[in-house]
């Protein structure tokens, strides 16, 4: 588990081990055992790491696979990925139990479909509306200051 977030989480950032060991105060040798999972850090060093890595250390010590994907790279702190749904015939998706139970979506609720070049995004609808509100708001007192 420790060991693949480890050498993912260095490819998907760049660095070398030598370069992540600088980092954390550490040796490469040591780095390099951690990743071969001949040992393991110490908790202080698990928080470095997290923090070198923009996670939490419960996300850098779990392992997600996903059927069709493999192994998902652990998510950046505040951050989630839920897995992969299937869309049907219909255009429908099941979003996953955990995102769910996170954002309280019930049936019949509704979410602001976002894109950009890479993909979508689902955003509970009441989010987005007090979102853009205070957006409007702010410009209707901008607006005011420059008359």
């Amino acid at each position: 588990m420790l060991k693949e977030n480890l050498m993912m989480l260095r490819s998907l950032h760049g660095y070398s081990q030598e370069e992540i060991a600088e980092q954390i105060g550490i040796s490469r040798q040591a780095y390099a055992k951690w990743e071969s999972g001949a040992t393991i850090p110490d908790i202080e060093k698990c928080n470095r790491l997290a923090k070198v890595y923009h996670t939490s250390i419960d996300s850098l010590i779990k392992t997600t696979k996903e059927e069709g994907i493999g192994m998902i790279p652990p998510a950046p702190a505040g951050k989630n990925i839920w897995g992969s749904v299937t869309i049907n015939d219909r255009g429908q998706i099941v979003i996953p139990k955990g995102a769910r139970e996170k954002f309280n979506l019930k049936g019949g609720g509704r979410l602001v479909v976002l894109s950009d070049e890479q993909g979508i995004a689902l955003i509970p609808a009441e989010s987005f509306e007090a979102g853009l509100k205070k957006v409007m708001e702010s410009m209707l007192v901008d607006s005011d200051k420059e008359r």
